[in-house]
């Protein structure tokens, strides 16, 4: 099943990955007029063309090439089992795979707050998300494949128990 299972896995995840980059992430409305629909990657051109150099490339290094990274990995490791032990070097990685999704949820929530704007999250950030959460999922099904690969003994989906 799993066969099956992780190449769509992987599909899903990496067409919500693209998504998530170009689609908008919120809407910030001020004064009934002004409305901004930033998506990730207008946000980082932002600040880049504004010389904010620094935090265009710390939201471009773990917003963009960390993820895009975990799920090369990820295919890599799907495509030849040989290649699975790189899943687990990865695994740093996925640590900061929601950071954006959390950022975006106080800026959101600091918004409404204030008063200053009304703020709503948009497609991009829940697409996002989901990337996030379908690569940490097939992460775990190639470890798991790679665990009982390496035993040679049947996943019983009891976990590990050691005796």
């Amino acid at each position: 099943m799993t066969r099956t299972l992780v190449p769509i896995l992987l599909f899903i995840a990496t067409f919500s990955f693209a998504l998530g980059l170009v689609l908008p992430i919120a809407i910030f409305e001020r004064l009934f007029f002004l409305t901004e629909r930033p998506s990730l990657l207008e946000i980082i051109a932002s600040l880049w063309t504004e010389s904010d150099y620094f935090l265009a490339s710390v939201i471009a290094l773990f917003s963009v090439a960390f993820p895009a990274t975990k799920l090369l990995v990820l295919h890599m490791a799907a495509a030849d089992g040989a290649q699975r032990h790189l899943v687990h070097r990865a695994g740093a990685l996925s640590k900061w795979s929601m950071m954006d999704v959390l950022v975006v949820a106080l800026a959101v929530f600091a918004a409404k707050t204030t008063g200053l704007a009304s703020a709503a999250a948009q497609p991009g950030i829940w697409l996002y998300g989901a990337a996030a959460l379908i690569s940490a999922i097939i992460a775990i099904i190639l470890k798991r494949e790679d665990r009982v690969a390496g035993t040679g003994q049947p996943d019983t989906g009891a976990g590990d128990q050691s005796r």
